[in-house]
């Protein structure tokens, strides 16, 4: 799943000049490059966690949040904007050309085509911390790279608005 996800912005990138990849509305709104960027550095992360999982064999009895239950059991994020505290709100980076986002996520890609499998035999005892989110095991960390990767096609939509009113 999140491999059609990620195909899908992949895809989606021969649709962008380099200057709408980096145009930003304001200066509090991220473009869309910078969009591409925090997708691949979150999935990158959480697939730091699934490899965490599949090389531990410490059970960890704790599970998920209240509210990481219900993002699972609604199968992905509420269709809200999520602004993180300032601290962990570090603008991402801008400068990627399309190819090097291409690449970025063919790297990415061939990474969670190798892992997926791992991650559905794993231990689902075996858990690693998300500090929002609660103890996650290794397959509830790739359908978290999934859920947060289709979050953005709405913000993706909402920046390519923004592009058309600024050729228009």
């Amino acid at each position: 799943m999140a491999i059609a996800v990620l195909s899908q912005f992949k895809a989606d990138l021969d649709g962008y000049t380099e200057r709408q990849l980096r145009y930003k509305v304001t200066e509090d709104v991220w473009s869309i490059g910078q969009m591409y960027d925090h997708i691949i550095v979150v999935a990158e992360e959480y697939a730091d966690e699934m490899e965490r999982c599949l090389a531990s064999s410490e059970k960890q009895s704790l599970g998920k949040t209240e509210f990481d239950e219900r993002l699972f059991q609604a199968g992905g994020f509420p269709p809200i904007k999520i602004r993180l505290p300032d601290e962990m709100n570090q603008p991402p980076n801008n400068t990627d050309s399309r190819e090097t986002l291409e690449l970025r996520i063919n790297e990415l890609t061939t990474r969670l085509k190798r892992l997926e499998p791992l991650a559905r035999l794993a231990n689902p005892d075996v858990k690693a911390l998300h500090g929002g989110f609660g103890w996650l095991n290794a397959q509830e960390w790739y359908e978290l790279i999934e859920m947060h990767t289709r979050h953005h096609l709405r913000q993706q939509t909402d920046l390519e608005r923004y592009l058309r009113a600024f050729h228009d």
